[in-house]
């Protein structure tokens, strides 16, 4: 894809059959300018004269990484547990309206007043969530068609209370919040020349708490019971319509940490309704990827994360179109689905199950006697 959207391989196309070897060169450089220019985007640039220089963009891939790895673990949760939450969208955005009011309208002191924005969003993207679960709880109502509707009413509710409710800028007609106040920001973690800030270092704990919960707790054992089969877990004595409610309040409380880290640590200056920039939709793909464990996310966030820093740089340096990272995302999720999608198509058994056994031949036993 890299070569087919170079001028230069195009170009050189044109007269292959008199100099192929002019198209296979045109090729290599082009494909192996754009991984270096996206190594160097990502990971280390090699032509900064010192190495705190050079290292700027890993803290670029970890900063873009962060709330990728928060929304992921939301999303994972709930996959862990059965139900498809892509509502994350809708509970960054309410976690961001809750927590970014407490960052710009209340006065606390330094530390306790980032801890105070840190929990009301935690709890309005828990609240987002919690409504979700309780639907499907109470009348059966499907999680992908809630969550799809919420992310509407999130986004217009957010939208109305930036013109002309209480997170409207006092003389601006600008639908955007008032700056976060410094006593509420994330600290940052290498100093003010980096974007890393305080925000990964909470994507690290969320980590190990879903792990935690998942496989060391008493209620991560009823999650993952209900995922298996429902109805085994009901016969086993566990309200599987309360652990739908638990599941999606956890899992919006995750995501809803994700819409507070951009307040409170990206986009401090104040946030519009365009808050999410897609991180909902990419908290699946990331999911899909990480399998739905949680160390398997942190590692598929801090992939996507890479690809978002070195996207701009290959379309900076090498001119490659930056929709292509988003194409080799779509690819992800297909491979991802392929293999359970051919089983199916051919009917082959899944990978580690026990060989089908063969049915008797009743006729020629009844026949042999």
């Amino acid at each position: 894809m890299i070569a087919f959207t170079n001028d230069g391989v195009q170009e050189a196309a044109g007269y292959f059959f008199s100099r192929p070897g002019d198209l296979l060169r045109e090729i290599w450089n082009s494909v192996a300018g754009a991984y270096s220019a996206l190594f160097q985007g990502s990971v280390y640039n090699f032509r900064r004269p010192s190495f705190a220089a050079g290292i700027k963009p890993l803290t670029e891939t970890l900063t873009f990484a962060t709330p990728l790895i928060m929304a992921g673990l939301g999303v994972a949760l709930g996959f862990r547990v059965g139900m498809f939450n892509i509502g994350g969208r809708g509970q960054m955005l309410i976690a961001a309206a809750l927590g970014g009011w407490v960052g710009f309208a209340v006065d606390l002191p330094y530390g306790l007043h980032m801890v105070a924005a840190l929990v009301a969003g935690i709890l309005g993207g828990a609240l987002w969530g919690g409504i979700v679960g309780l639907l499907k709880a109470r009348t059966g109502a499907h999680e992908v068609i809630t969550t799809i509707m919420l992310n509407y009413v999130a986004f217009y509710l957010v939208s109305y209370l930036l013109r002309e409710g209480f997170l409207k800028t006092p003389g601006s007609n600008n639908p955007k919040s008032p700056a976060t106040k410094a006593t509420a920001v994330f600290p940052d973690l290498l100093g003010s020349t980096y974007s890393l800030h305080f925000g990964f270092i909470l994507a690290i704990a969320a980590t190990v708490f879903t792990w935690w919960l998942l496989s060391r707790s008493n209620l991560g054992f009823q999650f993952r019971a209900v995922g298996l089969n429902p109805n085994a877990a009901r016969v086993a004595g566990i309200s599987v319509k309360r652990i739908y409610v638990y599941a999606m309040l956890f899992s919006g409380g995750l995501i809803g940490l994700a819409g507070i880290n951009q307040v409170l640590g990206t986009t401090t200056s104040g946030f519009g309704a365009g808050l999410d920039s897609g991180i909902g939709f990419d908290a699946i793909t990331v999911a899909l990827l990480g399998r739905s464990k949680p160390w398997g996310v942190f590692a598929a966030g801090i992939l996507f994360g890479a690809f978002k820093a070195g996207g701009f740089s290959m379309q900076a340096a090498e001119g490659v179109p930056i929709d292509i990272v988003l194409v080799v995302q779509s690819l992800i999720v297909l491979f991802i689905a392929a293999p359970p999608l051919v089983r199916a198509i051919f009917r082959l058994p899944a990978p580690g199950s026990a060989p089908r056994r063969a049915r008797p031949n009743v006729s020629q036993e009844v026949a042999a006697k």
